[in-house]
């Protein structure tokens, strides 16, 4: 079995972008919404029902110093939770990290 430092780090390695989420998380389907609506492809590991969720929650807290989710992640760049998501699409660092 992996560890929750390895499946955070084969996350977001192998993902273009991840997003740490909770599935009962309002600024979580905020910043998932944000994606969709400007087609970018995502990958999504919900903590809340990953059964190593609160451990690599921990990992993250340890990595980027962010407590909370989403917790979103660009070509391996740490953007951070929704609010950081749309000041990134706003002020084009998302579309920069995403031509990466």
């Amino acid at each position: 079995m992996s560890s929750p430092q390895q499946i955070a780090e084969e996350a977001i390695q192998n993902n273009k972008v991840i997003v740490f989420s909770k599935s009962y998380c309002p600024y979580c389907k905020k910043a998932k919404a944000l994606l969709s609506s400007l087609d970018i492809e995502f990958a999504v590991i919900e903590l809340d029902l990953h059964p190593q969720g609160e451990a690599i929650q921990a990992y993250l807290l340890e990595k980027t110093g962010q407590r909370t989710v989403p917790n979103v992640f660009v070509n391996k760049t740490h953007v951070g939770g929704s609010d950081d998501l749309a000041k990134a699409e706003r002020d084009g660092t998302l579309q920069k990290l995403l031509a990466q």
